[in-house]
């Protein structure tokens, strides 16, 4: 399964791949055939980049799942705004990992604040404050949470496929980030963490915290 995002990337590359390989046939052009093999790999990565595998996400009540697929690069303590006194869980996501965002727990959306920036490193600390991100803050009747897509130095866009008061079932997408970024979920304190600075994590489907 592919993302639909990939589509406005996929069909302009197709359309310079049949035209390159065409030129190549009938004129000759020897630099349109390397212009072809260059499409038709970017062609390639852009489907691996852009697929969107199912996960089976635990259906226990108390586990709450990793947002994203990659690394777990730091766990720290927060006093959030929405949250309260909470733990920030703040994974990287290499251009080789899936990019499909993926919603902790079952709640009401309660706000989706999207705020412009830089484009520094997702591995640097400072990537969370200053680079281009998206906030999404959710809430049952026993929690509350706030999930942020951060862009990376190759990420430029965040896609948002959700918006407030939208109703989301753990492990569902609620969007995606192009190429390379990092994503940090805060959670209340009081939740038992499951995971270590280190750990790989699966969106949808690995298990992060325990009410």
């Amino acid at each position: 399964m592919i993302a639909k995002e990939s589509l406005r990337l996929i069909i302009p590359m197709l359309i310079v791949a049949v035209l390159a390989i065409f030129l190549a046939k009938y004129f000759d052009l020897g630099i349109m055939m390397v212009l072809f093999w260059v499409t038709l790999v970017s062609i390639i990565f852009t489907l691996y980049f852009f697929r969107d595998p199912e996960r089976i996400t635990p259906q226990n009540p108390a586990f709450l799942i990793a947002p994203a697929d990659g690394k777990v690069v730091g766990i720290s303590e927060v006093n959030d705004p929405f949250v309260g006194g909470g733990i920030k869980i703040a994974i990287f996501m290499s251009p080789f990992d899936v990019h499909i965002n993926r919603a902790p727990y079952s709640g009401i959306i309660r706000q989706i604040e999207h705020k412009r920036g830089k484009f520094h490193s997702a591995f640097k600390p400072e990537a969370a404050i200053e680079n281009e991100q998206c906030r999404i803050t959710m809430e049952t009747d026993n929690l509350k949470l706030a999930v942020t897509q951060i862009a990376g130095f190759c990420a430029r866009r965040i896609i948002s496929r959700v918006k407030v008061s939208q109703n989301l079932e753990k492990g569902e997408r609620f969007g995606l980030i192009m190429f390379g970024s990092r994503v940090e979920l805060i959670i209340p304190s009081k939740l038992k963490i499951n995971i270590c600075p280190g750990a790989k994590v699966k969106a949808g489907e690995t298990v992060i915290g325990e009410i």
